[in-house]
């Protein structure tokens, strides 16, 4: 058995292409995740950067129409988007707190608490949002391998059936036989390990974001405490 790609191909079973046209198919989505997800964390970084400056300066002046405007300019990383709910609860909150009759028309409405849910409603649906595509390339990275597996199983079954039939046997009789199979076994392993690599890197960018959005939340919700509930 020659060992060059078009040769495999060719003297590949039927089910073992299956499984390489597969295991082909889990390479291309992960590379798509991998770009898509690159390009999506790359802006959303860099949007951060430019906006976490911006508020602190905003906070520092006392101009919360200033900041919440900056929150809103198009397009929007996770952090501003956070913030930009945050700042609209906190000042509705604040409507309400001076309508006629003062705070008693709103019960025990916490300011600060109301914030702190606000924030926490929007952070969960922008770590949904950074984590699309990586179930997925968590499920290619876990089972890869096996689909590899049962290619080669398949094909050492294979290799034992044309032995019984033929009535061959040695090593040399099956060595071609059972090369071929375990071609799908790498070729799983091949697929699976970048996609560990790749899932393990985008889940410690998506806890950075995590950290970045915990720290400007926090920021904002000291700013409340600082101003009054």
């Amino acid at each position: 058995m020659d060992f060059n790609l078009v040769s495999l191909w060719t003297q590949t079973s039927v089910p073992g292409k299956a499984v390489i046209i597969l295991l082909a198919l889990m390479g291309v989505y992960q590379l798509a995740v991998l770009i898509e997800r690159l390009v999506t964390f790359s802006r959303a970084d860099k949007r951060s950067q430019e906006f976490v400056p911006g508020l602190a300066a905003k906070l520092r002046d006392h101009d919360l129409k200033a900041a919440l405007s900056l929150s809103q300019i198009k397009p929007q990383g996770p952090i501003a988007i956070v913030i930009e709910a945050a700042l609209k609860e906190y000042m509705l909150g604040q409507k309400a707190q001076k309508t006629d009759g003062g705070s008693s028309d709103v019960g025990d409405f916490d300011l600060v608490d109301a914030v702190n849910r606000a924030i926490d409603r929007v952070k969960e649906r922008e770590i949904a949002n950074l984590k699309k595509g990586l179930s997925g390339l968590a499920t290619v990275a876990s089972t890869a391998p096996f689909v590899g597996l049962f290619g080669t199983v398949v094909g050492i079954i294979n290799v034992f059936a044309t032995m019984k039939v033929s009535g061959a046997g040695g090593i040399a009789a099956v060595a071609g036989g059972i090369g071929e199979a375990l071609v799908t076994t790498a070729f799983g392993l091949l697929i699976a390990i970048p996609a560990v690599f790749v899932f393990n890197y985008f889940t410690s960018r998506i806890d950075s974001f995590v950290v970045d959005m915990d720290e400007t939340s926090s920021e904002l919700l000291s700013y409340v405490l600082r101003e009054g509930r």
